[in-house]
C-alpha cells in the first residue's frame, strides 16, 4: 500500500521507527464520534483555486488541495449520521483586535479575514442539531468543552479530519491520545498548504498517535462496529 509519506521520508528512516517498535495499530472502541476541524472558507477558498490564486481571497486558504479533500469528509459526515454516530466541529471563532495575542505577530494576515470566511463550507456545513464548537488555538481540546461533550457522548474514538494536517489537525490529535482516546486519521480527509509538512506530520502521526487510513479504510475499520 502506497502510503502518503512514501517518497518523503527515506526508507531507512521508516525501517529505524519499525525496528524500534513504533506505529502499531491502536485500533477502535465501540462508541467513535467524527471531528470535522476548520473547514471554512478561509482555509479553502469560496471556490476550489490554485494555491496563489486562493490566497488573494483568503491568506489563509490552502487551495485545491481542500477542496480534494473536501468530498471525502462529506462522505464521512454522511456515513456518521446514517450510523448514528456524533460529528462535531470544532472551528476557529472570528478573530477581534483583543485575540491577536502570539496569532498576531506570527500571522498577522489571520487576523483580517471577513465574517464570511469564517463560514462553514457549505458542503460540509453541519446540522442544526449537531455540536460546534469554537476555538481559539490549534488543538480542538484546548480552551473549549470537547472533552465535556465527547464524555457525555460515551465516545471513546475519534476519526479526525479537515486542517491544517500540521497545525490544527496534528495538534488535535495529539491532545486527543493525551486523553486516551481511540484516533484515527484519514489521510486523505485531512490537508495543509505544504504537501511536505502533510506527509512527514502523517508519518508522525501514525508512528505515535494514531492510525493513518484512506477514507475507505477508515470506514471499513468502523463497518466492524
Amino acid at each position: 500500500m502506497q502510503n502518503p509519506w512514501d517518497g518523503i521520508i527515506p526508507s531507512i528512516e521508516q525501517d529505524a521507527y519499525r525496528a524500534a517498535g513504533w506505529g502499531h495499530a491502536s485500533g477502535i472502541g465501540s462508541r467513535p464520534a467524527l471531528l470535522v476541524i476548520d473547514v471554512q472558507y478561509r482555509t479553502a477558498g469560496s471556490v476550489p483555486k490554485p494555491f496563489f490564486e486562493a490566497v488573494q481571497e483568503y491568506p489563509t486558504s490552502c487551495g485545491d488541495v481542500a477542496w480534494e479533500a473536501i468530498p471525502r469528509i462529506s462522505a464521512l459526515i454522511a456515513y456518521f449520521r446514517r450510523r448514528g454516530f456524533a460529528v462535531m466541529f470544532p472551528h476557529v471563532a472570528p478573530k477581534k483586535s483583543y485575540d491577536s495575542g502570539r496569532l498576531g505577530t506570527k500571522i498577522p494576515a489571520a487576523l483580517g479575514i471577513g465574517k464570511r470566511g469564517y463560514d462553514f463550507v457549505a458542503e460540509v456545513a453541519p446540522l442544526e442539531s449537531e455540536i460546534v464548537i469554537p476555538k481559539m488555538h490549534p488543538s480542538a481540546f484546548f480552551g473549549t468543552a470537547l472533552t465535556s461533550y465527547l464524555i457525555d457522548a460515551g465516545v471513546d474514538t475519534l476519526v479526525v479530519t479537515g486542517c491544517t494536517t500540521s497545525g490544527c489537525i496534528r495538534a488535535s490529535v495529539v491532545d486527543a491520545f493525551s486523553n486516551n482516546f481511540h484516533v484515527l486519521v484519514p489521510h486523505d480527509a485531512v490537508y495543509d498548504r505544504s504537501s511536505i509538512s502533510h506527509a512527514v506530520n502523517l508519518f508522525d502521526m501514525e508512528q505515535k498517535y494514531a492510525d493513518v487510513l484512506s477514507t475507505n479504510g477508515v470506514i471499513e475499520r468502523l463497518n466492524a462496529i
